[in-house]
């Protein structure tokens, strides 16, 4: 564990940077007639789509043999389809989509895979009687953040509200699996993260802020379905088609049909069905209408990406954002998927 002091200028945006290099000499395994797909998604992440990955739906609907591959972070996602390695990224954070856009990696949100506020966020150790009151005593103080995640840029605009100097504190790059390890053992003051790896956090600690309250500060929290450019515009069918078998799954999953699909879900994301059950109650999954709306696809989810490209850049987590985000949009294939 490499301790880094204001880490936000360093590790994060390098590998991103370096992740995006690999595009000018970039080529798609797979072209027009694409026989196989690798789609990333996370373990301990639970969402209705895993019944149809489980049941192999996705297989039947696409036609093609598809192959899913579990990472612990969206930068990790974002470097794997710069390689090629990976044609979609299932609910990839927002931060680590932005960071790598901003790098030059020519990747496009097609879909808002799921809204989150309450289940991503920061924990701070019980015993150091931190809470939202005296929150400038985590000054000085050993954090672990997933650099360039949600939970990052969640992160650094807690810590600007409250007035705390994050070039005081040592930030240590850590994915949530490790940073919940390292804060049971005692290690760590502060840790970030998602899922069954926060859930493990709060047992050691408390939270600053609540979903709700993080929502007013302008802390959005969604992740989204991302993909490579030029795969996409090869594999347009393909890719809606992927998109109606989510919107299904997620429809299936509202209309009743949690008990039939809670333990095959729980069973793919690798926890129990109580667990799953607890996470899923804090997700939001926005239908293909409302997707296709101002609010999210429409422009708003643009907007936001903006949003947060310019506070990395005021943070120093990456050196220049795009003027404009609207090319790292694209809602055709949601709307193909929606005639379907």
């Amino acid at each position: 564990m490499k301790p880094i002091k204001s880490l936000v200028g360093g590790v994060c945006a390098a590998a991103l940077l370096a992740a995006s290099s690999m595009v000018a000499t970039l080529t798609t395994t797979q072209g027009a007639d694409a026989q196989e797909l690798t789609v990333a998604y996370f373990l301990e992440w639970p969402t209705p789509n895993q019944f149809a990955q489980t049941k192999k739906i996705y297989s039947e609907k696409l036609g093609v043999d598809i192959k899913w591959v579990s990472f612990d972070t969206g930068t990790a996602m974002s470097a794997a389809m710069a390689a090629g390695d990976v044609q979609i990224s299932f609910s990839q954070g927002i931060p680590p989509f932005v960071i790598a856009a901003s790098a030059g990696q020519d990747i496009q949100i097609v879909d808002v895979a799921v809204s989150y506020s309450e289940n991503d966020n920061c924990v701070v150790r019980t015993n150091l009687e931190i809470d939202k009151t005296n929150v400038k005593e985590l000054q000085g103080k050993q954090v672990g953040v997933p650099l360039g995640t949600a939970a990052h840029y969640g992160f650094l605009k807690q810590m600007a509200f409250f007035g705390v100097d994050t070039s005081t504190m040592k930030i240590v790059d850590m994915a949530p699996p490790d940073g919940a390890a390292a804060f049971a053992s005692g290690n760590l003051d502060m840790v970030c993260g998602w899922g069954g790896s926060l859930r493990r956090m709060k047992e050691y600690g408390n939270v600053l802020l609540t979903g709700a309250e993080k929502e007013e500060l302008g802390i959005q929290v969604f992740d989204a379905t991302t993909v490579p450019t030029q795969w996409a515009k090869e594999n347009g069918d393909l890719l809606a088609k992927f998109l109606k078998v989510t919107a299904d799954m997620n429809a299936k999953y509202a209309a009743g049909g949690a008990d039939e699909m809670l333990p095959v879900i729980a069973k793919t994301a690798g926890m129990d069905e109580k667990a799953t059950k607890e996470t899923l109650a804090g997700f939001a999954f926005p239908t293909i209408e409302q997707q296709l709306s101002a609010q999210w696809l429409g422009g708003g989810t643009q907007k936001f990406l903006k949003e947060v490209g310019d506070f990395f850049v005021e943070q120093g987590t990456i050196p220049k954002a795009r003027d404009s985000y609207d090319s790292a949009v694209d809602a055709s294939y949601l709307k193909a998927a929606s005639k379907m």
